[in-house]
């Protein structure tokens, strides 16, 4: 049995390489050649596309999914969604996590990889509940970091956890691209004995060794891997698809790809990179090599997000004492896995620390609600005497964060029952809401089209 491939490049390789910004027709184009490849699945959906297709695109992100689903009828669609943050930034009552997967899964999505940025398993149980329920298929993915408490011992025992919570497999989550190839050899051979479930792993080329660490993975029990069509692989991106399915042609563990249907998506792929080329929107750099997010674990979104931040300031020349900072920072908090939404608020708050010269003098509300357990429970203790000094004697919630949450899906219901015109716009709402409102209203109540009348003038 060869090893199964999930195709990354509808997804996290525009994600990774151009803020997300395909567009539906993009996307469908290519979705529809990739369907005879031969893939596990393809990740088509979830990350910052919800976001982004509103945001910046004026596209349905609901309807993106019904196009791509229409066109592919022979290959699993994934989508990526934040545990109990679905795919926006603070958490959600129970029942809008129960709505999303329902219509996830009605909408066309067959696995929902689902991942909390804290490794906090409450956080996961509700969309794993809710995804099994509707028929879906649930993967754990698992925030791959390293430090003091982030050993190989505590992942396998969190695998074993995730095993008992009835997920469907197992996903090594590495979004900073720092697993190093001894180490993936070490975790891999655990993992495959420690539990039953397929494993994959998912990582990014930012840090140079990326190639390497899928070898060690796939030779020590990894089943599944995710790469990308070749013109949106490497850089912050995934590994090429192609390349794998050369180097694993031949052996126990060939993909045994379809290469026509890549050969023919190629192009059809550098034509829609040629654009964003020309456009800036992808910058040169997201496609080279930085082997320093080694040494400090920053993703590639982190490092465009802190630069952005600190070009905002006019202070690009405090780049590397921020970068610096940021261990320093996410080692007061208890070691969180740098991954949305946690990467953004220990990058801002080391941008503050730096910026204001004293550090913890300004503090991000983010990092408040986090130090009261807003967020879930932190890896490792978070220091006392900094905790102290921001939230002094607050008391720190040690439940489940969402059972503090009250019901909130038919309240939103009602609130917009005069722009929503269906469950999907109420949820579009319920994550992004300025954006979806802005949104909806253009969507149903599209400006009329001016007549312009001409005529000439006799002088």
């Amino acid at each position: 049995m060869g090893i199964k491939i999930v195709e990354t490049a509808l997804r996290d390789g525009h994600q990774s390489l151009f803020a997300t910004r395909m567009t539906t027709d993009e996307v469908v184009s290519m979705a529809k050649i990739l369907d005879d490849a031969g893939y596990y699945a393809m990740e088509v959906w979830g990350g910052a596309t919800f976001d982004a297709c509103m945001r910046f695109l004026n596209e349905d992100p609901w309807e993106r999914l019904r196009k791509i689903r229409a066109v592919c009828k022979k290959t699993k669609l994934q989508m990526l969604f934040r545990g109990q943050n679905i795919l926006g930034y603070r958490h959600y009552s129970d029942d809008v996590v129960d709505m999303f997967c329902k219509k996830s899964i009605e909408n066309g999505i067959d696995i929902i990889r689902v991942f909390d940025a804290l490794n906090d398993i409450r956080n996961l149980q509700q969309a794993v509940k809710s995804t099994k329920k509707y028929g879906g298929e649930c993967q754990i993915a698992l925030s791959y970091t390293t430090s003091p408490v982030h050993t190989i011992e505590y992942y396998v025992n969190l695998a074993k956890e995730i095993e008992k919570l009835g997920a469907d497999s197992l996903c090594i989550k590495d979004m900073a691209g720092v697993l190093t190839p001894e180490d993936a050899k070490k975790l891999f051979s655990a993992l495959k004995k420690g539990t039953s479930l397929p494993l994959e792993l998912h990582s990014h080329c930012t840090g140079g060794i990326c190639e390497m660490t899928y070898m060690a993975a796939i030779e020590n029990g990894c089943d599944i891997i995710d790469t990308a069509l070749s013109p949106l692989s490497g850089g912050t991106a995934q590994p090429s698809t192609q390349a794998f399915n050369v180097a694993l042609k031949d052996t126990k563990y060939d993909p045994a790809l379809n290469v026509a249907a890549l050969h023919e998506c190629e192009p059809v792929m550098e034509k829609v990179k040629a654009k964003y080329l020309a456009n800036g929107l992808l910058n040169p750099k997201a496609l080279s090599v930085n082997p320093n997010i080694l040494t400090y674990q920053v993703p590639g979104g982190m490092l465009s997000n802190l630069m952005s931040q600190l070009k905002a300031q006019n202070a690009m020349d405090k780049y590397d004492e921020v970068l610096k900072e940021v261990p320093r920072v996410r080692k007061d908090m208890g070691y969180p896995p740098l991954v949305t939404p946690l990467s953004q608020m220990v990058g801002t708050q080391a941008v503050l620390n730096v910026m204001t010269g004293v550090r913890y003098k300004m503090v991000a509300k983010e990092i408040k609600d986090y130090l009261h357990g807003k967020y879930g429970k932190a890896p490792a203790p978070v220091d006392p005497e900094i905790a102290k000094s921001i939230i002094g004697d607050d008391e720190v919630i040690t439940c489940r964060p969402a059972d503090l949450l009250a019901p909130e899906f038919e309240a939103l219901k009602e609130k917009y029952k005069d722009i929503a015109r269906c469950d999907e716009d109420v949820l579009s709402l319920a994550l992004f809401e300025n954006v979806a409102i802005e949104f909806l209203n253009k969507k149903y109540n599209p400006a009329p089209e001016v007549e312009v009348e001409e005529f000439n003038v006799v002088i």
